[in-house]
C-alpha cells in the first residue's frame, strides 16, 4: 500500500492525481446536497424506523428530507432486478447479456429508466408518508419530482466519476454517504459515554476507547473475509507435466453474494412495515412490530433465515456449477482427481455450498451486530458497530484501491515496455 501511494505522488502520475481530486470534488457536492432540504418541507418530521438503512446509505439525507433523500437506492433496486432477469428468467434480458458490449449498453439504459421510475414511485410514497394526508395530489407529485430529479442528478454525477475519476461512481456515492455519518456517530458515542453518562469518568473513557477498538477490529475482520477465497486447482490437458507445478486456479470468494442477501432480507422484512404505515390498523401494526421486525426474537430469526436463503440463491445464480464444469471441459481443463462432467459439477456444488455456509454466517454476524449492540449498550440507535453499511464501505474501498493499483501497475508496465 505504501509503495502504491509513493507511485501515486510521482511526477509522471499527475493526471491520476487530478482524477482522484475530481472524484473527491464530486463526492463533496453529494455530501453538501444531502443538507439541502426539499423546498416547502421545513416542518416535516421523519420517523425512519425500517428506513434507517436507506438513510445511512444516503448520508442522512432521508432524515433531513433533502433533495437527495432517495440517494441511488432506486437504481440499485433496478440493477438487482435486471441482474435477476438476466439469469434465464426473461429470455429477452438473457439474450441482451449474451450480445456483448451492445447488449450491456442496452441493459444499462433499461436499468436507468427503471431506476428513475422506481425513484418517482418511492418519492411519491415517501411524500405521502412524511407530509401527511393534508396535502393535495399536486403537492405529492411536486415533492416526488424533486426527489426523482435528485436521484437522476446523482446517477449523472456517478457516471462523471466513473468516466473522469477513479472507481465506480455509484458505489463511491453510497460509500461517501455512509462515511459522512461516521463522525456524528463517534461524537454521539463520546457524549453518551463520557460527557452525559452517569458512569465514572475513567470508566466512560475506557468504554469509548473499547468501542473504537472493537469498531476497527470488525473492519479488519470484514476486510479479511472479503478478500478470503478458495482456490480450486485447475490443470489443462494441453500443458506438459513440467508445467503442472504452476497450475491454474479457479478462485471462489467466501462471500460470493456480497451484501445482496442482507439488502434482500431487509427489503422483504420492510414490506409488512411499509403496509402497516399506510393502512394504519392497530392490530396489524402491533403484529408487525412484535413478530416481523428484526429487533424482536421472531423477526430476527426470520431475518437470519432470509439471509441464508438469499445467500444460497444469489451465489448459485452468479456461479452456476453446471456452466463452470461445462466451460472447463470445453477448454480442456479439469480438476485433479475429479472426472470432467457431472463429477466436476457436483464437486463445485459442494465447494460452493460449504463456502456459502461460511459466507452466510459472516453476513448474519455483520448484520446482527448492530441489533445486538443496540439492545445491550443502551446507546442511541445512531451508534452501532458492524452492519450492512460497513460491509458496503469495505467492499467499495477494496475495489477502488484495486483499480488504482491496477492503473499504476499498467503505467509502469507500459513505461518498461517503451524503454525496450
Amino acid at each position: 500500500m505504501f509503495h502504491t501511494m509513493k507511485q501515486l505522488f510521482a511526477p509522471t502520475n499527475k493526471d491520476l492525481r487530478l482524477r482522484i481530486l475530481f472524484t473527491l470534488g464530486a463526492l463533496m457536492i453529494f455530501v453538501i446536497g444531502t443538507g439541502v432540504q426539499v423546498p416547502g418541507t421545513a416542518d416535516v418530521t421523519v420517523n425512519l424506523g425500517f428506513l434507517e438503512l436507506i438513510n445511512v446509505m444516503g448520508g442522512g439525507a432521508l432524515k433531513q428530507f433533502s433533495i437527495f433523500a432517495l440517494g441511488v437506492m432506486p437504481y440499485i433496486t433496478a440493477s438487482i432486478i435486471v441482474q435477476l432477469l438476466e439469469m434465464d428468467i426473461v429470455p429477452y434480458f438473457s439474450e441482451l447479456k449474451d450480445e456483448g458490449p451492445v447488449g450491456r449498453q442496452k441493459l444499462n439504459q433499461i436499468t436507468r429508466y427503471m431506476g428513475i421510475i422506481f425513484a418517482f414511485i418511492e418519492g411519491f410514497a415517501f411524500s405521502y408518508a412524511f407530509l401527511g394526508s393534508g396535502k393535495t395530489t399536486i403537492d405529492y407529485i411536486y415533492v416526488a419530482t424533486i426527489l426523482t430529479a435528485g436521484t437522476a442528478f446523482l446517477l449523472w454525477l456517478g457516471d462523471q466519476v466513473t468516466q473522469k475519476g477513479i472507481g465506480n461512481g455509484i458505489s463511491l456515492i453510497i460509500m461517501a454517504g455512509i462515511i459522512a455519518t461516521l463522525p456524528n456517530m463517534f461524537i454521539t458515542a463520546f457524549k453518551e459515554l463520557i460527557l452525559t453518562s452517569n458512569l465514572d469518568l475513567w470508566l466512560g473513557i475506557l468504554l469509548f476507547v473499547l468501542f473504537v477498538v472493537i469498531y476497527f477490529a470488525i473492519i479488519v475482520g470484514v476486510i479479511f473475509v472479503e478478500l478470503a477465497e478458495r482456490k480450486i486447482p485447475i490443470q489443462y490437458a494441453n500443458k506438459s507435466t513440467s508445467v503442472y507445478a504452476n497450475q491454474s486456479f479457479m478462485p471462489i470468494k467466501v462471500n460470493t453474494a456480497g451484501v445482496i442477501p442482507v439488502i434482500f432480507a431487509s427489503s422483504l422484512l420492510a414490506i409488512p412495515a411499509t403496509i402497516a404505515q399506510f393502512i394504519k390498523k392497530d392490530a396489524f401494526t402491533n403484529f408487525v412490530n412484535n413478530y416481523l421486525t428484526y429487533t424482536k426474537p421472531v423477526g430476527f430469526i426470520i431475518f437470519v433465515l432470509l439471509i441464508f436463503f438469499f445467500a444460497y440463491f444469489y451465489t448459485f445464480i452468479q456461479l452456476k456449477p453446471e456452466d463452470l464444469a461445462k466451460n472447463l471441459k470445453e477448454n480442456g481443463g479439469f480438476i485433479p482427481g475429479i472426472r470432467p462432467g457431472k463429477d466436476t459439477e457436483n464437486y463445485i456444488s459442494k465447494v460452493l455450498s460449504k463456502l456459502t455456509i461460511i459466507g452466510g454466517i459472516f453476513l448474519v454476524i455483520i448484520a446482527g451486530l448492530p441489533i445486538v449492540f443496540s439492545n445491550l449498550s443502551g446507546l442511541s440507535s445512531t451508534v452501532t458497530i458492524g452492519g450492512t453499511s460497513l460491509l458496503i464501505v469495505v467492499g467499495v474501498a477494496l475495489e477502488t484501491y484495486k483499480q488504482l493499483e491496477g492503473s499504476l501497475v499498467s503505467r509502469n508496465y507500459k513505461k518498461g515496455y517503451k524503454r525496450r
